[in-house]
């Protein structure tokens, strides 16, 4: 008996590490789908390629000279920042402030967490367009507005200094649906038993949100501050919709710099060189987000 019960023991760790080839077919998927292009991304920005011809020469390091020393790059990145960081905070405070409402007994509750969730669901091109509807300098429903109002017009899409807010605008209420469902899970979870204890000791709503639900929810700001900063710095679709990117390179991302590059003015090889770069942006700024909140999980 002692013997068959040590070679069962024996044979479980072979089962369990046999259960890696599972992961193969998801692995040949993400190898196919990002690695590769990735690493053909690399090698194109070394080239002149157009994009459409057969042909290209290496070029060295001249894109990369050439994106560095290019006032469209810089003014793209911080314009890339703003729409990452600028929407994962406002997606964050208010998803987490619907999410606090939400979660009280309240009626209609449900109706409501509907109708905030709601516009996940629709195409982020189509919802750009929808706003472009309301904003839009002639017959904007915006500007109809201020004309009964006696207020003049206002190009609110034209103006470098307000239409990269409203981009920011639209895509935080397309997506706190996301945030306030994250946080509405994340507070579903946490025990009534804290919040009893902690009225019994006296301690306010404001004291029991700072010492019990915000270090609780924890866990839910680092998957939300990670998604949604991921999210806004590929912002595409709604920028499209909203400007074109314009006026000039206003309000472009590097996205959209991206697509003009590769497909307006053909010059792929630049393209590719402002994605590498693109992508170590959002690398670098996801891990160090997830690095930061997970800390703050562990102190928590």
């Amino acid at each position: 008996m002692v013997r068959s019960s040590s070679s069962k023991k024996q044979k479980k760790p072979k089962k369990e590490s046999s259960l890696w080839w599972m992961y193969l077919p998801a692995l040949a998927v993400v190898s196919f789908f990002i690695l590769y292009p990735f690493i053909s991304g690399i090698k194109i920005s070394f080239t002149n390629w157009n994009g459409f011809s057969q042909t290209y020469d290496y070029i060295g390091f001249n894109q990369y000279k050439r994106m560095f020393s290019d006032p469209d790059t810089w003014l793209v990145v911080k314009n890339t920042l703003l729409y990452g960081l600028g929407s994962t905070l406002f997606q964050n405070v208010i998803g987490l402030m619907y999410a606090l409402l939400l979660n009280q007994s309240i009626r209609m509750r449900s109706f409501a967490r509907t109708i905030v969730y709601l516009p996940v669901i629709i195409s982020p091109l189509i919802m750009g367009y929808i706003w472009y509807f309301f904003f839009a300098f002639q017959g904007g429903a915006l500007n109809d507005i201020l004309i009964l109002l006696g207020i003049d017009k206002i190009n609110a899409l034209g103006d470098p200094s307000i239409n990269t807010w409203l981009i920011v605008f639209v895509n935080t209420f397309q997506f706190v649906g996301i945030a306030m469902i994250i946080y509405l899970a994340g507070l579903q979870s946490i025990s009534k038993d804290f919040y009893e204890a902690a009225e019994i000791d006296g301690a306010s709503a404001f004291q029991q949100f700072r010492t019990i639900t915000l270090p609780l929810l924890m866990p839910s700001i680092t998957i939300n501050m990670v998604i949604n900063i991921i999210g806004g710095l590929k912002l595409f679709d709604v920028i499209i919709a909203l400007t074109g990117g314009g006026p000039g390179y206003a309000s472009q991302s590097m996205s959209t710099f991206m697509y003009d590059l590769y497909f307006n003015r053909q010059d792929a090889g630049y393209a590719a060189t402002q994605g590498i770069l693109m992508a170590f942006i959002i690398l670098i700024i996801s891990l160090a987000a997830l690095v930061f909140f997970k800390r703050k999980e562990v102190e928590a």
